[in-house]
């Protein structure tokens, strides 16, 4: 994902620089990007959020009831629950550097109407 993301961000900056580029044909492409990048964020806030909360049901689980069978599992559930709060960082401030784009995008429509 993180490599289709920067590629578009690619994409993005080779389309804003050409003069040549039809602005209305990328707005319609960059819309539907942004709602595809902005629901891959909302589905990584779900995976991240279930993680977060098995981890620490997990952990207090092990304080209270001391059942340390599930220590192995909270380590587990830590591990990957990392990655995934550092995936969701980077979808987050990405998308909002989509919304810039997006804006960028609305400026050189404005000046094409003019």
């Amino acid at each position: 994902m993180k490599k289709y993301f920067l590629e578009y961000i690619a994409f993005l900056d080779k389309a804003m620089a050409d003069p040549d580029t039809d602005f209305a044909r990328l707005m319609k492409i960059h819309k539907e990007k942004t709602s595809y990048f902005q629901h891959e964020r909302f589905v990584h806030l779900i995976v991240m959020f279930l993680f977060a909360i098995c981890t620490v049901a997990c952990i207090l689980i092990i304080a209270s009831a001391e059942k340390l069978i599930l220590l192995p599992l909270a380590v587990l559930l830590l591990v990957l629950l990392i990655p995934y709060i550092s995936h969701y960082y980077f979808l987050e401030n990405n998308v909002q550097k989509l919304y810039r784009y997006y804006d960028r995008i609305c400026e050189k429509l404005e000046r094409e109407d003019l």
